[in-house]
């Protein structure tokens, strides 16, 4: 071949590898990041856009997927999508902000999650409605019946509930959102206690969502693990080189026996060699059983981080420049 041949064909090999959606070089279906902002200043409710909150950069998603990433997760508010009661109609204003990032991110070939980032409340109050749970669930599946590239995520960290209470309101929203026609997307189930895998098993909360039924059987179980002292994500130290593949093991026991998929949906560390080493161990440990674990997602990216430790926003996040280049053989 010509030489202006062969660099359009490399460029065209190089092109069709990097694309979000088809076969990755890693073994996950689903890497990426949170990008939040939509749920920022959440005690302003319903908030007002530029002040309160904020939609995701598209600038620095196309430069994340430029990067291999694939998945986006954005978190939301119940309550700006539909205010004062889950039965309601719609905020169209956020609702349209809504649209307009799902469809930007849909339209690169990647995959949107619609995370309601609520801990299983709606306006602070633990959510017991179960019906009115679906009803809500309904309304925004409908908007996205069509979009197999987005995925629902039943509702970001439920924690200190009853244990059969998470259980049924995430069933009835997968029955919700089958119901509205979509049913081809995958859903995320979040369990209790946080959805933290290291306590996924003896916390409880495994039984009850173990039972979760889809007639679509496209159920993907998420957890989150971070890997400070207390599993909160808010430090920049790690426990030790080896505490992320640790923490994951008791989870990883579970998908196996129940044949299950899972998905860490939020994780992080610092910067620094200890907790790159054990974001590499807990990857490479997901990566040689990816037979139940199907991706990963950083927490977190967005325009209004600023310097925050975790901040994975291009060009200048500190995980971005810190943390990324040492991960990317698991993108």
């Amino acid at each position: 071949m010509k030489i202006t041949e062969i660099i359009v064909a490399a460029a065209t090999v190089a092109s069709t590898l990097a694309a979000p959606g088809r076969k990755r070089a890693s073994k996950f279906e689903f890497v990426g990041v949170n990008e939040s902002g939509a749920e920022f200043g959440n005690q302003a409710l319903p908030g007002r856009l530029s002040k309160d909150y904020t939609w995701p950069d598209q600038n620095a998603i196309n430069t994340m997927i430029s990067k291999g990433m694939n998945s986006f997760r954005i978190p939301i508010m119940m309550e700006r999508f539909i205010p004062n009661q889950m039965t309601a109609a719609v905020n169209t204003t956020y609702a349209q902000g809504l649209d307009s990032i799902v469809s930007f991110i849909t339209g690169k070939g990647a995959y949107a999650i619609i995370d309601p980032h609520n801990f299983g409340r709606y306006y602070s109050n633990i959510i017991t409605d179960v019906d009115g749970f679906g009803a809500w669930w309904s309304t925004m599946a409908k908007r996205y019946a069509s979009n197999d590239k987005v995925i629902f995520d039943t509702n970001n960290e439920f924690h200190d509930e009853d244990n059969t209470l998470v259980a049924n309101l995430n069933q009835k929203a997968i029955n919700a959102i089958r119901a509205a026609g979509a049913t081809s997307q995958y859903i995320f189930v979040e369990g209790n206690s946080w959805t933290g895998a290291w306590h996924w098993v003896s916390s409880g909360t495994a039984d009850g969502m173990g039972k979760l039924t889809d007639p679509s059987n496209k159920i993907v179980y998420e957890m989150h693990q971070y890997l400070d002292s207390d599993g909160s994500g808010t430090s920049e130290s790690c426990v030790s080189s080896t505490i992320g593949k640790e923490r994951l093991q008791a989870a990883t026991q579970w998908l196996k026996a129940n044949d299950k998929k899972g998905i860490l949906g939020e994780t992080a560390g610092g910067s620094n060699s200890q907790c790159i080493a054990a974001l590499q161990g807990m990857l490479g440990y997901m990566a040689d059983n990816s037979d139940v674990w199907r991706g990963w997602l950083w927490w977190g990216a967005g325009p209004w981080w600023g310097n925050y430790m975790y901040g994975m926003e291009p060009p200048s996040g500190p995980a971005y420049t810190g943390v990324l280049p040492s991960l990317t053989q698991y993108i």
